[in-house]
């Protein structure tokens, strides 16, 4: 089966759509075959993978999804082991790499449209925890390390399951970040409600499968997911807020408690950020 996508030009990432699905099939991870692009007009032909998402299989025994999120990790660990001199001939296709800029706006993004549109928190409050000396400090921290491509919105709605497999999908935002981010885009996502000791089999799959071909897991890997986590959290509590107040799709903010809950769980175990889980444990409870 195939499926006719006419696509908007003026948006720039869609314009390299086509290029970077090529370029992950070419890799061996599994992403709809491309048929046919007419780049002037923004028609692509393309493989129809049906509409089983992991999202879809929310509801099952852990003892199926739990093959599925394992399929999920094993296509996501393929792109963020791809070494760099194959990433560098992808450079003109894709957006800016995540740097210090880019998680500060994240977490902007949150503090505007969570924590002001949503939760109507004043402008006075919301700068005092935005200046927090460790809040400040976590965007250098994570531009500091070293990138892999990532693709940026690595949940259960942009993985189609088919035969049992995991593919990819909307993954015209790929750049290049911290493999972190892209697990924890995965294990903390406000659409599924895993449990503390499923998401804790998951990391231990990504362990062993990453030491299986000899990628050293340091002991800075919990901390770094710890950050990847509350980056994430926030850069989707403040597309809820946006997509749901500003555009007006009201069905995002249902998931604002359940991402809330995450994030100041994940904000607990971050020194320094105590300001912050205070405000957001007052939050939930309201």
């Amino acid at each position: 089966m195939l499926i006719l996508v006419k696509y908007n030009l003026e948006r720039e990432e869609n314009q390299h759509y086509v290029q970077i699905a090529k370029f992950l099939d070419s890799h061996g991870i599994r992403v709809p075959k491309i048929y046919f692009h007419d780049a002037t007009e923004g028609l692509i032909w393309i493989e129809d993978l049906g509409e089983r998402d992991l999202y879809s299989y929310r509801h099952e025994s852990w003892l199926v999804r739990r093959v599925f999120y394992e399929s999920a990790i094993d296509q996501i660990r393929k792109l963020h082991s791809l070494p760099e001199s194959v990433c560098a001939e992808m450079k003109e296709h894709l957006p800016a790499e995540f740097n210090a800029a880019l998680y500060r706006w994240e977490q902007k993004y949150f503090f505007d449209n969570c924590l002001g549109r949503y939760f109507r928190i004043d402008e006075s409050k919301r700068k005092e925890l935005a200046v927090l000396p460790r809040l400040r400090e976590i965007p250098k921290d994570l531009a500091g390390l070293p990138r892999v491509l990532v693709h940026r919105d690595f949940q259960s709605q942009n993985i189609i399951m088919r035969n049992g497999q995991a593919h990819l999908i909307d993954f015209q935002g790929m750049r290049p970040g911290l493999a972190e981010y892209d697990l924890a885009s995965l294990l903390y996502d406000p659409y599924v409600d895993l449990t503390g000791p499923e998401r804790a089999e998951l990391i231990t799959y990504y362990r062993e499968q990453q030491v299986k071909q000899g990628i050293t897991i340091d002991g800075d890997f919990d901390s770094r997911l710890r950050l990847c986590a509350m980056q994430r959290l926030m850069q989707a509590l403040g597309a809820y807020g946006f997509l749901g107040l500003v555009k007006g799709h009201k069905h995002f903010l249902k998931y604002v408690p359940v991402a809330m809950e995450s994030l100041c769980s994940t904000v607990r175990q971050i020194e320094g950020l105590q300001k912050l889980e205070a405000l957001l444990g007052k939050l939930i409870s309201q």
